[in-house]
């Protein structure tokens, strides 16, 4: 009895020792059972870092703090905080009335101000001011920044939301308030605001004219006819007797990356035109092999060359299919995506990047001309287009 009270003893003393050392537990196989609180103080693998720590934040004011707030202001708050630190400029929240006013569909041809908006860095901008327009005769010009809409100014307004905006009827008035960027970046400027009427504003989205053999096409836009319009103007200015061409990109925002590779289907007899890159894979798309002339080819661009004009500026160019004059694109060589949240509203971010034929990332580089013409400063011409025309006409 003596010795089997001892050796009791000795294992309820062992099991106590055993307990605290999980390491030799586990060497043993015996796996100890988990504390339930100190399983419910770590955050859950599939919870991200950012969520664990909001969630510990709003536990603790829940349960200690004399104040309380509002969700959907606070979710926008955040969300717009989280989304600046990502590094995407185009990344946006968008709340249920913002989500609505941005799927809201813009036509090509609207009652709108006279003005063409494009966007950089998720800013609406004025690209180009239609003559004899409410927004020329009041003084709006090219690169003027969308401050606020109808006093408006609690977001950066995106010109998709801007373009849905000032679609109203005829005759009807707009307020936007602008900045003048007085910076690069147009971070700095002078504000002013215009009081504007909505109008039937419509200009050609191709122009052509014909200087000394040399078939100049200008395409302001890629829109899902460009492809037909700018080959019924090659197919014009052939039978007129064009021996070469200039494609004049500059100030085109893009538009359908698909109208892009259609347009340099129309030169490029063969090959890969763009490389998407995404999160899961990399993909490319080629000529349709519809190409409609051999003719020598120059192509004009400058810093408001952006999106899918870029693609098209960068295809003609890796390809040696034309000479490219003007200044470095935009750089705006990605792909934004706007996906619903089951909260309401809806997030947008930038989902895929752009690379040339030649493996070059569009986004935040822009496409480089193998010729560099600035706008002479003063100068009455449009020097950019003289030298392009005079480039192509050498070429013949």
């Amino acid at each position: 009895m003596l010795v089997l009270c001892i050796a009791a003893c000795l294992l309820f003393s062992a099991g106590f020792l055993l307990r605290g050392n999980a390491e030799l537990m586990e060497r043993l196989g015996i796996v100890a059972a988990k504390d339930p609180s100190s399983a419910s103080q770590g955050a859950s693998p599939e919870v991200s870092a950012v969520a664990s720590r909001l969630d510990e934040v709003e536990k603790m004011l829940s349960s200690g703090s004399l104040d309380s707030y509002d969700a959907d202001a606070t979710t926008r708050a955040v969300l717009d905080s989280f989304l600046k630190n990502t590094d995407d400029a185009y990344a946006r929240y968008f709340d249920d009335a913002r989500y609505t006013s941005f799927v809201d569909v813009a036509t090509d041809e609207y009652p709108g101000v006279g003005v063409f908006f494009s966007e950089q860095n998720g800013k609406a901008f004025a690209l180009d001011v239609f003559e004899n327009s409410s927004a020329s005769d009041a003084g709006v010009r090219q690169g003027d920044v969308v401050v606020a809409i109808d006093g408006d100014r609690s977001q950066d307004w995106t010109a998709t939301e801007t373009i849905n905006a000032v679609q109203r009827e005829a005759g009807s008035s707009v307020v936007i308030t602008w900045l003048r960027p007085s910076t690069s970046d147009g971070s700095e400027g002078e504000e002013f605001t215009t009081t504007l009427i909505c109008s039937d504003y419509q200009e050609p989205n191709v122009t052509t004219q014909l200087v000394d053999g040399v078939g100049y096409i200008s395409l302001k836009q890629l829109t899902q006819n460009s492809d037909t319009l700018v080959r019924s103007a090659l197919d014009d200015l052939s039978s007129r007797g064009a021996h070469s061409f200039v494609l004049d990109l500059r100030d085109n925002p893009g538009g359908y990356l698909t109208k892009a590779v259609d347009v340099a289907s129309l030169f490029i007899r063969s090959g890969v035109v763009v490389e998407i890159d995404t999160l899961e894979a990399k993909t490319t798309k080629q000529v349709t092999g519809d190409i409609a002339t051999d003719a020598p080819l120059v192509v004009l661009v400058n810093g408001n060359t952006a999106g899918s004009a870029e693609v098209l500026a960068a295809a003609l160019r890796d390809t040696d299919r034309a000479v490219l004059t003007g200044t470095t694109t935009m750089g705006k060589g990605s792909v934004q995506v706007t996906k619903p949240l089951s909260f309401g509203g809806a997030l947008r971010y930038t989902a895929a990047r752009y690379k040339s034929p030649d493996g070059y990332l569009i986004d935040n580089v822009g496409v480089s001309p193998n010729i560099t013409v600035t706008v002479r400063e003063g100068a009455s011409d449009d020097n950019q287009k003289t030298f392009a025309i005079e480039t192509a006409g050498s070429l013949v």
